[in-house]
């Protein structure tokens, strides 16, 4: 048997479908016998609201889609701020997930049949000129990537600073050999590694920096840090958190005492980060403020399509935990 409809209802209560339709919207017009009969019945059907086609009815969808990688643990972070977010005025999310066999354009096209007000991309990877076209027909915002275009607003976390806190954190402790994992091709790579290049070189230590390549993953992590093991620097910064866990890993059963051989730095702050098995110190990004004006952003477009295109950036935090501390 499918979903209950409110036609279920109805034919169960013996009662008009526009009957259960004014008692499920609590509007006048129903006896208090009656909206209790049709209450008890909905329940007993286990009859959910399709509020989504209730909106869709009403002419403004107050839907904001969002894209978002399965594979990514940071994004399920960022999903439970959006969903405070979005609440908080009055707004829904639905969803579109990007998985190993389902790219990001399919995950958008989902969400266009959706008649979503707005999209949301958590680290968008299409081309700039895509995302252009894509903003021409409804607002569109990118997390956690610079574009540079007119119409696609943008909310980021200051990538080069994060590694800039890494590093001085890293230094003061005394370390000089310090190297970094970096994401590849990743998205946001190119800004954390040249933040990291920047403030080696601030601190007179050109000479030590070490770039390895990486990725987003554990996998990625565990491969730089087999290449690590051959000639350990006494600390490292990664490219993300899900990376630092699989290095982690590899570097304790290499031998390798953390912190006290190797100091190691995530970023990201993802949720698992605080577990105590890992206790990573990593660089955080304000979920709660990106989130926050994501949303805001988002539906200022929807009230006003021609306004300026604004990029804001917010500067992240070291969140100091277990796995760095003097060198030896």
């Amino acid at each position: 048997m499918g979903r209950p409809t409110l036609a279920d209802v109805a034919a169960e209560a013996g009662v008009s479908v526009a009957l259960v339709s004014i008692v499920m919207r609590d509007a006048p017009g129903a006896s208090a016998a009656t909206r209790e009969r049709v209450l008890e019945v909905a329940r007993r059907l286990d009859y959910q609201p399709d509020s989504r086609a209730r909106l869709l009815r009403s002419g403004h969808s107050r839907l904001l889609g969002v894209v978002f990688g399965v594979q990514h643990p940071f994004h399920d972070d960022m999903l439970t701020g959006l969903y405070d977010a979005a609440e908080r005025i009055g707004y829904e999310l639905t969803l579109s997930a990007v998985t190993p066999r389902r790219d990001e354009r399919t995950a958008i096209s989902g969400l266009l049949q959706d008649r979503c007000a707005a999209l949301v991309l958590l680290g968008p990877q299409v081309p700039t000129a895509e995302l252009g076209t894509l903003a021409a027909r409804l607002p569109v915002v990118a997390m956690m990537r610079p574009v540079r275009h007119r119409q696609v607003d943008v909310v980021r976390t200051d990538d080069a600073r994060g590694l800039h806190l890494a590093v001085d954190h890293l230094v003061a402790l005394g370390h000089r050999t310090i190297a970094h994992v970096d994401g590849g091709r990743w998205l946001a790579s190119a800004e954390r590694r040249q933040g990291y290049r920047d403030a080696m070189r601030r601190h007179g230590l050109e000479a030590y920096a070490r770039v390895v390549n990486g990725g987003f993953g554990e996998e990625d992590g565990a491969r730089a840090g087999r290449e690590l093991l051959i000639d350990p620097p006494t600390a490292v910064t990664v490219f993300n958190d899900l990376s630092a866990t699989g290095l982690l890993d590899v570097l304790r059963r290499g031998g390798l005492s953390v912190p006290g051989d190797i100091s190691v730095v995530g970023y990201d702050d993802s949720s698992f980060s605080r577990l105590a098995h890992i206790d990573l110190t990593t660089v955080a990004q304000d979920i709660e403020t990106m989130t926050t004006l994501a949303v805001a952003r988002a539906v200022e477009r929807i009230d006003e399509a021609q306004i300026a295109h604004r990029e804001v950036v917010i500067p992240p935090r070291l969140v100091v935990r277990g796995t760095t501390g003097p060198v030896a």
